[in-house]
């Protein structure tokens, strides 16, 4: 049975005609042995069968280990939004509830080629010139997550050293407690740096050059 209805095609139809540039969803699975990866597979799947902009590709996690390295994916299921160019984009577990407005969003941003960030927010970023790995963990009924993700998200679009993944915690509950998840969003920088809660785009890219300064 589809995942999506008659009415959400219709009204997807309408969000997604005004992509311009192709995307490919790249999605990363094993079928038999993870849990979330069939729903991951056939929600992103059904998505890029509403425009002719959009495309998959589907990888096995442990056949294709050139793919898994060079996409530095190291859990599943696992979404990497890419446009010309991997920005960084990635979604680990099923981007749903909220978190499909992420994916949307993060589609738009690839295929408008456009960060959607205010003038302060990228000087904020430009100095910007190490890597920095974001990982921002939700769950698909939090309506504050996707705030946190978007921005993330526009932070990889906007700086090549930046790689911002959605987590869902509920799906990598190992995660969650190491990075000691109580609530959500919350935000891990670089490994060790962490923030809490929906934070403005201006706020979150002067705590990510804070991280960095400190490392």
């Amino acid at each position: 049975m589809a995942i999506l209805n008659e009415a959400v095609v219709k009204e997807l139809q309408k969000r997604l005609a005004v992509l311009k540039e192709p995307v490919k969803l790249i999605v990363f699975t094993q079928e038999f042995e993870c849990q979330f990866c069939r729903s991951a597979r056939e929600l992103v799947e059904e998505l890029a069968g509403v425009s002719e902009k959009l495309s998959t590709e589907v990888y096995d996690f442990v056949k294709d280990k050139e793919k898994v390295e060079q996409y530095g994916i190291d859990k599943i299921p696992a979404v990497v939004v890419e446009g010309e160019v991997d920005y960084g984009i990635r979604f680990f577990g099923v981007p749903s509830g909220y978190e499909f407005g992420s994916l949307l969003e993060a589609v738009n941003v690839v295929s408008r080629k456009n960060a959607i960030l205010a003038p302060e927010t990228l000087e904020i970023l430009k100095p910007l010139d190490r890597d920095v790995h974001i990982q921002v963990f939700v769950t698909p009924t939090c309506p504050y997550c996707p705030i946190a993700v978007k921005t993330a998200h526009r932070f990889a679009f906007a700086k090549e050293q930046v790689r911002a993944d959605m987590v869902e915690s509920t799906e990598f509950p190992h995660l969650a407690n190491k990075y000691g998840v109580m609530s959500v969003p919350k935000i891990i920088v670089n490994e060790t740096f962490s923030l809490e809660g929906a934070l403005p785009e201006r706020e979150f890219a002067e705590q990510v050059m804070k991280a960095v300064q400190g490392e």
